[in-house]
C-alpha cells in the first residue's frame, strides 16, 4: 500500500518547482504518489500570490 503525500508536501513541492529548485527524488515521488487535485489547488495558489506579488511591487515602484 502506498501512501500518498500530504497536502503540505504538494505545496512545498509546487514552491521548489516554482523556483526551479525540485529534486528528483520529489518529483519522482510527486508523480507516484502525488494526487492531481492537491496539484491543481496548489498551482492556482500559487498563480494567484504570483500575480498579487507583481502587482503590489508594480504599485509600489510605479504610484498613481
Amino acid at each position: 500500500m502506498t501512501k500518498k503525500t500530504s497536502f503540505k508536501q504538494t505545496l512545498l513541492s509546487v514552491a521548489s518547482a516554482f523556483l526551479g529548485v525540485q529534486s528528483d527524488k520529489n518529483r519522482q515521488r510527486d508523480f507516484t504518489k502525488g494526487k492531481l487535485s492537491h496539484f491543481i489547488i496548489a498551482g492556482v495558489l500559487s498563480v494567484i500570490l504570483f500575480i498579487t506579488i507583481l502587482i503590489a511591487v508594480v504599485s509600489w515602484v510605479i504610484p498613481y
